[in-house]
């Protein structure tokens, strides 16, 4: 009976075991070797090198094609390269085989997403990244950091990203209204000073003709940064006129330094100055423009905003500062003009709208005449500047 059972399936018991102990071993060292690469991927990714990155991943697949670390991170890096495909298919492998852990993997699957099918993936994102933050806070505050933790702005941008579909891809959908402005709140509710929530609120409503909520969301999302930006501009040329660092300088340096450093993004703040061109605050737009500006001065978008909206102004503006801001924006689309040619831009609507804007301002100032007038000018006051050096040289005598 016992030799038997010791015999079952051909092998003896001490085979079997020994069959059990390589097993592990193999197990153990693909599991190391996995580590290695996925660490590999990593240090290539942070140089830059996507390519060889690339190859460790695809490496690391290869060992194990079942494990759900690999294939988020495959998935991950196949969505950042843009190949859609294959970022798809590794992270619907991963939801197989972990459906309720990882928020990551549904949210870039929301991103090549589009519709309907992109809302549900972002919602299972937003469910997953909830339950963190409520695990994160069961733990308490003596628990040690997890560089993994979810922060509640994260929570706030997934609810955006799923706002941003009814807004767009689902806009005609019934209830979409009602579910955008669900969603928003939310992510206020979540992050109640994310700018980008809040401009999407402004956005929200201004496009469903509520004009003035609209402009109270889009002033409050302004008021998190623009101000600590002003104030830093303002003491830089207050330094370099001195030569000194101000006292003001070095409080912003302490209380706004971090403002400072997560500024809004490029494309969202040029989003900023479009909304407030149309709750018509020009004032606001062209600093927004300025500031864009003085970071990067070869933005179409921007020097096409800061000519329409000088243009705008002039509409309204006494006959003094009418010359002064239709010049603006001629020179400010000039420069948009110039810069379409240089990059070969293809917004073919917004070009049309240069044009006509410039045609409607008609041509610039003679160069000539402004030229005759510096040198009447400067010979008129020639006689008087030689009179008073004559005045200078009698008195040092």
């Amino acid at each position: 009976m016992d030799k038997r059972r010791g015999h079952r399936h051909g092998i003896s018991t001490r085979e079997r075991l020994q069959v059990k102990v390589k097993e592990r071993s193999r197990k153990r060292e693909e599991k190391c070797s996995v580590a290695q690469l996925l660490e590999k991927v990593q240090e290539c990714t942070e140089s830059c090198d996507v390519e060889m990155a690339r190859i460790f991943c695809e490496r690391a697949l290869e060992t194990a094609p079942d494990d759900p670390q690999v294939l988020d991170i495959a998935g991950s890096l196949y969505a950042e390269l843009g190949l859609d495909d294959k970022a798809k298919s590794c992270l619907l492998h991963a939801i197989d085989l972990t459906p309720d852990k990882g928020h990551a993997k549904y949210m870039y699957l929301g991103q090549l997403s589009s519709a309907q099918e992109a809302v549900g993936f972002f919602s299972k994102g937003v469910e997953l990244m909830q339950r963190s933050l409520v695990s994160q806070s069961t733990r308490g505050a003596c628990a040690f950091p997890d560089k993994d933790n979810i922060t509640p702005e994260e929570v706030s941008m997934a609810y955006c990203c799923i706002a941003e579909i009814y807004l767009t891809d689902l806009c005609i959908q019934e209830g979409a209204a009602e579910r955008c402005k669900e969603v928003l709140e939310k992510a206020l509710e979540t992050s109640p000073n994310n700018v980008e929530a809040l401009q999407l609120m402004a956005s929200f409503l201004i496009s469903s003709e509520k004009p003035q909520e609209g402009k109270r969301f889009l002033m409050q999302s302004l008021e998190v940064w623009l101000p600590s930006l002003m104030r830093k501009n303002t003491s830089q040329e207050q330094s370099e006129d001195t030569g000194e660092d101000s006292q003001e300088w070095e409080d912003i340096e302490d209380e706004d330094e971090d403002i400072l450093q997560n500024l809004p993004a490029y494309e969202l703040r040029i989003t900023t100055a479009k909304l407030l061109l149309e709750i018509e605050e020009f004032t606001l737009a062209v600093e927004v423009l300025e500031h864009l500006l003085e970071e990067q001065d070869d933005v179409v978008q921007v020097w096409y905003l800061l000519g329409w909206v000088n243009f705008l102004q002039a509409k309204q503006s006494s006959i003094k500062d009418e010359a002064d801001h239709r010049e603006s924006s001629r020179t400010a689309l000039l420069q948009a003009k110039k810069l379409t040619e240089k990059q070969c831009y293809e917004d073919y609507e917004l070009v049309s709208h240069i044009e006509e804007l410039l045609g409607e301002l008609g041509p610039a100032r003679d160069a000539d005449e402004d030229e005759d007038e510096d040198e009447v000018t400067k010979e008129e006051l020639e006689p008087e500047f030689e009179l008073s050096s004559e005045d200078d040289n009698q008195m040092d005598l």
